[in-house]
């Protein structure tokens, strides 16, 4: 039976074909037709040639536009489309793309995020210098649904390029990347199977069972752009319906079988502190727009972990919930007094 969330990995199968080039830049799309020309357009700046990278998009049934049209007006050729017949879900359009790559290295490039300048070369170097990593990643930006730049990873692992030391134990306690910042081997994927198990943070699993089995290499550099569009997709539906807080938790279950027993309660402990606190932060920027939404993140926060800094976050969160709405108040009434006083001299007049 066919089930848009796996309850385990995947197989992924071995690529038996004679063209085997060195990168699978894999495009997965989903209603994301604003941003897919600069993702595209990020990979063609850096594009090595047909021998050496596949490069392609995969739609999930995308129903905001013609995606094979852009598809080809920006790739001229160079890129090749696939459709699915129809929408399979993120988890199963992630696992067409890893069993349609024909490369040494997969790329997972979401179809609304980018890479900068130089992060082909920097992963091609790290796997060359450490070829027993089973994936590869650089440092990040956020940027917004207008490509400006919003904030940088302030985490730096490593001063310079190499294995991060231990690196199931620190993403064990919360994720410390983004997706179009890594890139996983075929072989690392073929061994471990595809993703599963949760539409949020997926890929926080992920890159845990990767780290559980494999060395994973890093460097410092700022190579890779995700992107915070509010607006729409997985994670924004997940902040209003409050899913996001019980995949985490699942996800935080799921890694403890990835660590050595003796280490499981005390990063579960961190990693739920941390989890809390993060829903609880995601509560204060839904406050204005979103209170429904807001006081279940707040809520799942405080179910997840009771630890003391939690509990200040919650605190601090109330005292801005009352404040803010006091402030709306005062502005309600402020209105509604100039509207009175507009009205009683429309009638003097």
């Amino acid at each position: 039976m066919f089930k848009r969330i796996p309850d385990h990995p995947p197989r992924i199968k071995p690529y038996l074909g004679d063209d085997n080039p060195l990168w699978s830049v894999m495009i997965p799309a989903y209603n994301c037709i604003d941003y897919l020309k600069e993702t595209m357009e990020s990979v063609l700046q850096q594009d090595p040639g047909c021998e050496l990278m596949q490069i392609e998009v995969v739609d999930d049934c995308s129903s905001d536009g013609d995606v094979e049209g852009l598809v080809k007006k920006i790739g001229k050729g160079r890129i090749g489309y696939y459709r699915q017949k129809e929408n399979l879900g993120s988890l199963r359009n992630f696992e067409t793309c890893i069993n349609r790559s024909k490369g040494k290295y997969i790329h997972l490039l979401h179809g609304d995020d980018r890479i900068e300048a130089g992060f082909y070369d920097e992963i091609t170097t790290l796997f060359r210098d450490y070829p027993e990593a089973g994936a590869a990643y650089t440092n990040f930006n956020f940027i917004d649904n207008k490509s400006v730049l919003v904030s940088r990873k302030k985490n730096v692992l490593l001063e310079r390029p190499g294995i991060i030391p231990d690196f199931i134990d620190k993403i064990a306690v919360k994720n410390l990347l983004q997706p179009p910042a890594i890139v996983v081997k075929r072989t690392t994927y073929e061994a471990l199977g595809s993703f599963y198990a949760v539409h949020f943070a997926e890929d926080w699993e992920m890159y845990a069972r990767i780290g559980s089995k494999f060395p994973v290499a890093y460097s410092p550099k700022y190579l890779a752009s995700y992107r915070l569009d509010p607006r729409n997709g997985i994670t924004h539906k997940s902040f209003l319906s409050g899913q996001n807080f019980l995949d985490m938790q699942k996800v935080i279950n799921i890694i403890q079988h990835y660590l050595p027993e003796h280490k499981r309660s005390k990063i579960k402990k961190a990693s739920l502190a941390d989890t809390a606190q993060y829903t609880v932060k995601c509560a204060n920027s839904l406050l204005l727009n979103n209170r429904k939404a807001a006081l279940r993140q707040v809520k799942g926060g405080w179910s997840l972990s009771k630890d003391p800094t939690t509990l200040y976050f919650i605190l601090r969160f109330y005292a801005m919930y009352i404040l803010r709405y006091k402030q709306i108040e005062n502005m309600l009434r402020k209105r509604k007094k100039i509207k009175l006083e507009k009205n009683s001299l429309s009638k003097v007049k």
